[in-house]
């Protein structure tokens, strides 16, 4: 439209926007309009994880998941057999919500303990003569691929190579071959793999990645950008390059849309800000600087975030078990707080503390958030006028906690009248 009405009324003659005027603006942000559908494609379509288990690459087996489940329902039988136990460990009141999340919380640590997992070939594996960590990529590989065709692999999984620093630059590149070339060899690549490159502190060590994997892409004959990484951001570089820009956004443009997460380093990157080893901890001031940082860089990009783990173990006699808990539920507590949807996790005794975080966080607000989307759908105003955006955020929010377990499908759509596509459509996706 070239005429501006006000209060049902035309402009004089001669007071409209030209049709050249108009072509002109069209033309001018034609390049804009592109660049933003480019940087800026919006939520993912697929799951995101509420977590990352990391196995070091000599201990991971065929029934690793299988063996973390049992492990994780031991101790949870074993310390919060009742919800009232539960309650009392977390310092939560043992009500109807709890109740809920503890059946649910156990029904899913005997069906889907783990919902990512990470094979890993840096820290927890260390230096290795060449010849065993070839055959630790191999064997990593073949285990996977197994995995896969029996239907017993979590949804997403994967391997952490070592980082792209000149001592240890080849010995990575050589373990993602194998692994790669194996997978390959047993079947194809699955669906949900996952690599992710550790301790990035320069842009062209991700371009670097980035022109390996298309050169695997073309000699293997798989589709341009077939193969996706997380960064994980563990120095103080990724988040401010020495020329004082953020080096965490040009490293998301530089992999050329293949960054699919940054992950977030809680004890490399306390460490390399000088913060003592008793105070590192993922509610730090200096974490909580560094994901600020992620987050603005990512949003929008379609790159997901995690937040990092806690090195305390739920291990022991119950106090200290209990103890243990408490701070790893609340550490994931704050996090999802902060849109932190996804962290790691490193014993099996943490997974349960992890879906009673998640579960209680989409269950708490299930009712307040399917109100609001509902009213916005019908335009029914009510106490909150909501916008799109928010509207947008009520429906990832419900997706969210309909993925990962915590709700179900027949309650959201009885609670809301949408249908997950209905939902999918409204978050973006």
């Amino acid at each position: 439209m070239s005429q501006v009405e006000v209060d049902g009324s035309k402009p004089e003659d001669g007071a409209s926007f030209s049709s050249a005027a108009l072509a002109a603006v069209d033309a001018l942000l034609a390049p804009v309009d592109a660049e933003l559908a480019r940087r800026y494609p919006g939520e993912p379509s697929t799951r995101q994880p509420v977590h990352t288990v990391y196995v070091p690459a000599d201990v991971f087996a065929a029934d690793t998941v299988q063996t973390w489940g049992r492990e994780a329902l031991e101790v949870f039988d074993t310390h919060a057999g009742t919800p009232a136990e539960l309650a009392a460990a977390l310092g939560v009141p043992a009500d109807e919500l709890l109740t809920e999340v503890h059946a649910r919380v156990r029904a899913k640590l005997e069906r889907e303990p783990v919902e990512d997992l990470r094979i890993d070939f840096e820290d927890g594996y260390g230096p290795r003569p060449d010849a065993e960590e070839d055959a630790a990529a191999v064997r990593a590989a073949q285990l996977v691929a197994a995995a896969v065709a029996a239907g017993t692999a979590p949804p997403y999984i994967g391997i952490r190579i070592k980082c792209m620093e000149a001592a240890v630059r080849h010995r990575g590149i050589r373990t993602l071959e194998l692994f790669l070339s194996t997978l390959i060899a047993e079947g194809g690549l699955p669906d949900g793999l996952v690599l992710t490159l550790p301790k990035v502190t320069y842009v062209e060590q991700v371009v670097a990645l980035v022109r390996l994997l298309e050169d695997f892409e073309q000699r293997a004959g798989l589709p341009a950008k077939r193969i996706g990484f997380e960064i994980q951001i563990e120095t103080t570089q990724a988040i401010l390059g020495a020329d004082g820009r953020a080096t965490v956004a040009r490293m998301i443009e530089a992999a050329d849309g293949r960054a699919t997460g940054l992950h977030y380093g809680t004890f490399d990157y306390s460490a390399s800000c000088g913060v003592s080893a008793a105070h590192q901890s993922m509610d730090h001031p200096v974490a909580d600087h560094a994901k600020a940082v992620m987050q603005v860089a990512a949003a929008g990009t379609g790159v997901r975030l995690s937040d990092g783990s806690t090195n305390v173990i739920p291990t022991g006699g119950r106090e200290q078990v209990h103890a243990a808990w408490k701070l790893h539920h609340d550490l994931v507590r704050r996090s999802l707080a902060r849109a932190y949807y996804q962290g790691w996790d490193m014993h099996p005794a943490h997974l349960p503390t992890r879906y009673v975080a998640v579960y209680s966080f989409y269950r708490e607000g299930l009712h307040a958030a399917a109100a609001r989307l509902s009213a916005y759908v019908a335009k029914a105003g009510g106490d909150v006028m909501d916008e799109p955006a928010t509207a947008k955020a009520l429906s990832s929010y419900l997706l969210r906690g309909l993925d990962c377990g915590a709700v179900d499908s027949a309650e959201v759509t009885a609670l809301t009248g949408l249908t997950r596509p209905q939902l999918d459509t409204l978050a973006g996706r």
